[in-house]
């Protein structure tokens, strides 16, 4: 891999190389801006199908992120695209309807009711895409692999961090320090750098854990991504593209944790009824493939997204639920936007680790991130029971809201990633 010139420090230290820090590296470095990468994982084991088994919706405007940043021609031909959502209320008479599409509340999205060119000129594309979390990780490595200005070190744990006038102190576990203008911290929802610099946070539980794993189907998902809202919580249908000759689909169904250690340990046989139980035979006989995976449900939002010297981006900022599979474009729409702020403050001879320079991404990000959070919040909340008069409540809200054409739309459009301030790397342009 392409090294920082000897003898040149990095302008930024980015601590967490998952799908945040790798995206963020390739901004920063292929900018012009000499970065460092550091993840404590070896690099072949992010791509392996038992280091994580979830897969990401990667929203039109992520993809415009991913894209602008070299990365996309890597994983285009891994990743399935989301043509239509339908979102449905589980809770009506529950077990009586053979389908999530038997009930007569939900609500249904289809790329094709935006106008041509309403988001691009000239074209109608999909939602969104759906692909597995280590074919991200795949093709960003190699996206990486080509980008000078860039130092990638891997194993590498951070042990400290000391901030000082002008520049932040690394101390790597096996004693190589490093010092940089400013250091990143991509590390996620337990993230080290967050608490060297000082930065609190607040954390919420749902009492819910997610079980993700995927299944082959007998019928072709045509593109069409599924919620089903249940009272134990969201059960998620996500088109991926086949594989071996079947139909796919990733499931992210969230449950009551006194039950998930006995549903993971079924056997294909029994956890496919348990499945068919919630969604339904829509897509003929399901079977699940491959590892099983489970992940507690929390909520975390930090104090503040930066101080002299560090800035948090992706979980390390913000942890939400993953219903509406927004939680990876909300560190892709960070990336963006912190990459902005470093890049024109490097062209401009700026001090990266002043708040001068991170005050303003902070600013920006926080208003949609907190109002993603708030949505998601809610609609978990709401929907996770089956109480009678919340019950009527959402769906005569379902009902009204497919009424309701320009608010569609505009929803539509928020599903998309391109509503509000945009950063150029959302809207297609270069940095």
């Amino acid at each position: 891999m392409p090294q920082v010139a000897p003898g040149v420090a990095p302008e930024v230290a980015i601590v967490g190389g998952g799908l945040v820090g790798m995206t963020l590296a390739a901004a920063t470095a292929g900018a012009g801006i000499p970065t460092l990468l550091i993840e404590a994982e070896p690099l072949p084991a992010l791509t392996e199908a038992t280091f994580d088994g979830r897969s990401s919706a990667i929203a039109y405007g992520s993809q415009q992120v991913l894209a602008g940043v070299g990365a996309w021609d890597y994983l285009e031909a891994d990743v399935s695209p989301i043509r239509e959502i339908r979102a449905s209320d589980g809770g009506w008479r529950a077990g009586l309807a053979k389908s999530a599409h038997e009930s007569p509340f939900f609500v249904h999205y289809n790329h094709r009711d935006l106008p041509e060119g309403a988001i691009a000129a000239g074209t109608q594309p999909p939602f969104g895409w759906i692909v597995e979390n280590r074919a991200i990780r795949r093709g960003l490595l190699k996206r990486l692999a080509e980008t000078p200005n860039l130092t990638h070190i891997a194993p590498a744990r951070v042990a400290e961090v000391q901030f000082e006038s002008g520049n932040a102190a690394l101390r790597l576990q096996d004693g190589r320090e490093i010092r940089a203008r400013l250091v990143i911290a991509a590390d996620g929802r337990h993230s080290a750098v967050r608490r060297f610099a000082g930065i609190g946070f607040k954390e919420f539980g749902y009492n819910q854990t997610a079980i993700v794993c995927t299944v082959a189907h007998e019928r072709d998902h045509r593109g069409v991504a599924h919620e089903n809202f249940l009272p134990a919580g969201p059960f998620a249908m996500l088109p991926m593209t086949d594989a071996e000759g079947m139909h796919r689909s990733s499931i992210v169904w969230t449950e009551d944790p006194r039950i998930v250690p006995w549903l993971l340990s079924l056997d294909d046989e029994s956890l496919a009824a348990e499945i068919e139980r919630r969604f339904g035979t829509t897509l003929g006989k399901l079977m699940p493939i491959g590892p099983r995976f489970s992940y507690p449900m929390r909520l975390l939002l930090a104090d503040a997204y930066a101080r002299d010297g560090a800035v948090l981006v992706g979980d390390a900022a913000h942890a939400i639920h993953p219903v509406a599979g927004q939680g990876f474009n909300l560190g892709v729409r960070d990336v963006a936007a912190l990459a902005e702020a470093l890049v024109d403050g490097h062209r401009l001879g700026l001090d990266l680790g002043s708040l001068a320079v991170l005050e303003n991404y902070a600013r920006w990000r926080r208003f949609d991130n907190l109002l993603l959070t708030g949505f998601t919040d809610g609609l978990v909340r709401l929907f996770s029971n089956d109480l009678p008069p919340l019950r009527l409540a959402r769906d005569l809200g379902f009902f009204a809201f497919n009424l309701a054409k320009p608010l569609k739309r505009m929803a539509m459009r928020h599903a998309m990633g391109v509503v509000g301030d945009l950063p150029r790397l959302v809207r297609g342009l270069p940095l």
